[in-house]
């Protein structure tokens, strides 16, 4: 999956970027305070974008 596809759904779930690490970006979901960090690839693997939206206690990104 695209990342940027990854990364409207965080939005769309009103997550928000935490900040710009060296290769990751950190996500927070502010209702449940819960955090991730998200690879910079351009290609992000469905098992890692699935596992990302667990950790952020949201629902799965659709294909």
């Amino acid at each position: 999956m695209k990342r940027n596809k990854l990364l409207k759904h965080l939005h769309k779930c009103s997550c928000k970027l935490i900040r710009e690490g060296g290769r990751h970006s950190w996500w927070l979901n502010p209702d449940r305070n819960l955090r991730s960090a998200v690879p910079r690839h351009t290609e992000i693997s469905d098992q890692l974008a699935n596992k990302i939206c667990k950790d952020l206690g949201i629902e799965k990104v659709k294909k």
